[in-house]
């Protein structure tokens, strides 16, 4: 059974997280399912915006304690934490703008998955932290990265080391989060954020993501070589190359190059 829901409406695409007995706390399969839901949603030719959720009390609790306490160190380092990277990474690099709805409590993981959105929405009894160091380990998920790149560093230091939990209104002026609401006004925030995106060129606020995203750190290179590819293949110069190549000739790239 899916435990990452995603949802089409129009050109919205919804991802929920669906284990509220567990507060939303994700597993081996559940990061497994985050990264192949990201991969689906970046090909979705309808989607040009996303709004991540949780299904009941918390957004999301983080990485379930039973499920990496287990682990022996070689393979929570391998996998655990590898896999948890590349999925969070998958989500954070979509080609569509995110909106994180907390809706409930984003803790350790939770706000490591926070972090991959675009801009996050928080209901005012919303309490966020990084609560790791506190069992012995370290956030494992970017939350001393990306959280760092995106946050600032002395305010993950507050909650990493020195165990700080933010209610929604610090968070706010702390620059966890970009707008506080009421509780159960959350969703509603983030369909009318949605709204706003859609009446923006789509392609422009595609190229302006990944843009910031590059002065940002965020995956530099890939973007990069993606706009640049993109240029190069829709030149004459490509059209030229290969049909020259089918032809079995010379390739003769002066016709792409006159005025």
């Amino acid at each position: 059974m899916s435990r990452i829901e995603l949802r089409v409406e129009g050109a919205v695409g919804h991802l929920r997280l669906m284990r509220p007995e567990k507060l939303n706390s994700l597993d081996a399969e559940m990061v497994d399912e985050l990264m192949y839901r990201s991969k689906e949603v970046e090909h979705h030719p309808d989607i040009l915006v996303v709004i991540l959720s949780g299904e009941g009390m918390a957004f999301c609790a983080g990485g379930d304690i039973e499920a990496w306490s287990s682990a022996d160190p070689e393979r929570f380092g391998r996998h655990w934490v590898r896999d948890g990277h590349a999925a969070f990474d998958a989500l954070a690099r979509l080609r569509q703008p995110v909106i994180a709805v907390l809706d409930g409590h984003a803790l350790g993981g939770g706000l490591e998955l926070a972090a991959c959105a675009d801009f996050r929405v928080a209901e005012e009894q919303v309490k966020i932290g990084q609560p790791e160091t506190g069992l012995g380990i370290i956030p494992g998920w970017s939350g001393t990265q990306r959280a760092v790149r995106r946050f600032g560093a002395q305010i993950v230091r507050r909650m990493a080391v020195f165990g700080e939990v933010f209610t929604a209104d610090q968070a706010l002026g702390l620059g966890l989060v970009d707008r506080v609401v009421g509780p159960g006004e959350g969703m509603a925030a983030a369909e009318e954020l949605a709204a706003a995106v859609l009446r923006r060129g789509p392609r422009a606020t595609e190229l302006a993501k990944m843009m910031i995203n590059a002065a940002e750190g965020e995956e530099r290179e890939r973007i990069v070589e993606a706009m640049a590819g993109a240029l190069a293949a829709g030149s004459a110069d490509l059209a030229e190359g290969l049909a020259a190549f089918r032809e079995k000739r010379a390739p003769d790239f002066s016709k792409g190059n006159k005025a």
